[in-house]
């Protein structure tokens, strides 16, 4: 019986080891085999057993000095989001993700390219930064966490069935990539299990939960008939016809096509597009990958592409 016994618990052991092979990692990581694919977990950044989890985890490659070099302005006290952002809270918000691929995906650089593609997004759309400010306009991001003049409250009353807005509320921009309009932080809020619907203040004042609002943007399709950002940035997608006679082609470029549109995409090398593109590449020399990973121009914009989700009904999809 003793014999058995010891012969279950090496197999227990074997099932459920500690895999340092990855070298860089720090958190021991739990191996197992499920249907003859290793899946590991390694704590709270990569927990759920996942193939994704096996690989490094974020904060393996991009550490907290990293994320000052990127975003080295944002608490000078012309910003406008003081005290908000941080290292802490962007790795928090990106644990939930990264058993899912967000970060986790491919080798090092891979993983590396798709951190610095997201931020790279991140960092343009709450940028404060312009041509003669000091330390250069791709200095800095994250100087928001929200509009500072809306225009409107952003209330679209066609959605009442499914998306009321709630009196009082305002569907201003907040968070590291912007939501803007009641279904958006409907959906966002559904998808996050918080009531940002009847509580759209909650983006600005938990960065955890605006970097996660941000993540989960970039994770998931506009359309369920189309790709999210994440899978055409790491190659998951693979184009159709129509995509192909559109221009739309994986990479960096298409993640702006399907995130924002002909509103960036489709007018040739237009400011907009081209200040996306810029901090991407930025923040790749700055991770010590290189900008010359981001690939060729065709790759790296959108200028020539048509949008997936035309804002006019006269425009070609």
């Amino acid at each position: 019986m003793e014999a058995k016994w010891g012969i279950l618990v090496m197999m227990a052991i074997v099932m459920l080891m500690v895999d340092t092979s990855n070298g860089d990692s720090s958190t021991p990581t739990l191996v197992k085999t499920v249907k003859g694919k290793k899946v590991c977990d390694k704590g709270w950044e990569c927990k759920g057993w996942s193939q994704y989890c096996c690989n490094l985890t974020i904060s393996d490659y991009f550490q907290t000095y990293q994320f000052e070099n990127l975003f080295s302005k944002r608490n000078t006290p012309v910003a406008h989001a003081v005290g908000f952002w941080d290292y802490r809270s962007f790795i928090t918000a990106a644990a939930v993700y990264q058993p899912h691929g967000f970060g986790t995906t491919g080798n090092k650089t891979s993983q590396m390219k798709e951190v610095a593609a997201f931020l790279g997004h991140v960092g343009s759309k709450t940028s404060c930064g312009y041509g003669v400010a000091t330390g250069g306009p791709l200095a800095w991001g994250l100087c928001y966490n929200k509009e500072m003049s809306p225009s409107q409250s952003y209330c679209d009353d066609s959605y009442k069935y499914t998306y009321p807005c709630s009196p009082g509320a305002e569907y201003y921009g907040r968070g590291a990539l912007p939501i803007y309009w009641n279904y958006n932080y409907g959906a966002a809020g559904e998808a996050l299990k918080v009531d940002l619907l009847n509580h759209p203040e909650y983006i600005e004042q938990n960065a955890t939960l605006a970097f996660q609002a941000a993540i989960w943007r970039w994770m998931t399709p506009i359309k369920k008939s189309q790709p999210s950002a994440h899978d055409i940035f790491v190659g998951n997608w693979k184009p159709t016809k129509n995509d192909t006679l559109a221009n739309r082609t994986p990479g960096f470029g298409t993640t702006m096509n399907v995130l924002y549109g002909d509103g960036v995409c489709g007018q040739g090398d237009v400011d907009s597009m081209n200040n996306i593109v810029s901090h991407y590449q930025n923040y790749l020399d700055l991770l010590g990958v290189g900008r010359e990973e981001a690939g060729p121009h065709e790759v790296l914009t959108c200028a020539e592409q048509k949008a997936f989700n035309p804002s006019s009904p006269t425009a070609s999809s």
